[in-house]
């Protein structure tokens, strides 16, 4: 989610190279598809005001057995733009496969990682092991939820000159039993950005955000940072 600027810093291209290949993949989970849709609201804080910033975010691509999806993510009434923000993000899914617990990049530290891990409880029983090895060890073929990091690669509609950054990114939690989710944003350079989400009942993929309609209030999803 784009955030005002505090120390622009250009994000540089996001690699995505494959880093282990001992366990199977993740298993199929429906809830966690192209087109899937949410909806909410991002709540940005400042010293001066706190704002509501209106969110739609829909999967673009999913490919489990490379660990890999990707998507955009709108902006509604965001108070310096003319027009509704829309970015495009890449994610990373942790299957020890293809990523691990460890970032290794966007100026996060294993003590980050573990940091905003740890806030999710689906992730408590995984502690002592990816503490141990990174959790390269672990076998999360059947664990119940999937963890991700979400990270915004370019505005669409906008120039990198609109006066707000995308150089952090999310560390999420997804549950494959009810398509609930959970995340931490994390940008050392700026202030805290809470988001709540809500799954939609729409899942015809789409390439924007005009015709998102029929939301139903489904499980919350919060993406306070840290």
């Amino acid at each position: 989610m784009p955030v005002r600027v505090v120390e622009t810093s250009a994000p540089g291209p996001s690699q995505f190279p494959g880093s282990i290949s001992r366990h199977t993949s993740l298993p199929a989970c429906t809830l966690l598809s192209v087109g899937q849709a949410f909806s909410g609201t991002q709540n940005v804080s400042s010293l001066q005001k706190e704002e509501a910033w209106r969110v739609n975010v829909r999967l673009q691509g999913c490919d489990l057995d490379h660990g890999y999806l990707c998507g955009t993510m709108e902006a509604l009434n965001v108070p310096m733009a003319d027009t509704p923000v829309v970015t495009f993000w890449q994610g990373e899914i942790v299957d020890t496969k293809n990523f691990t617990f460890y970032t290794g990049k966007w100026e996060a530290t294993p003590e980050d990682d573990v940091r905003h891990w740890t806030k999710f409880p689906s992730f408590s029983p995984l502690l002592s092991q990816v503490q141990a090895d990174g959790g390269k060890s672990l076998d999360l073929s059947s664990y119940p939820y999937i963890f991700m990091r979400w990270k915004e690669q370019y505005f669409v509609n906008v120039g990198t000159d609109c006066g707000l950054t995308i150089a952090g990114f999310y560390y999420v939690c997804f549950s494959c039993s009810d398509g609930s989710i959970n995340g931490f944003y994390y940008d050392p350079n700026s202030s805290p950005m809470p988001i709540t989400l809500v799954t939609s009942r729409e899942r015809k993929a789409k390439n924007n955000f005009e015709d998102v309609r029929d939301l139903y209030s489904g499980t919350q999803l919060s993406f306070p940072e840290i």
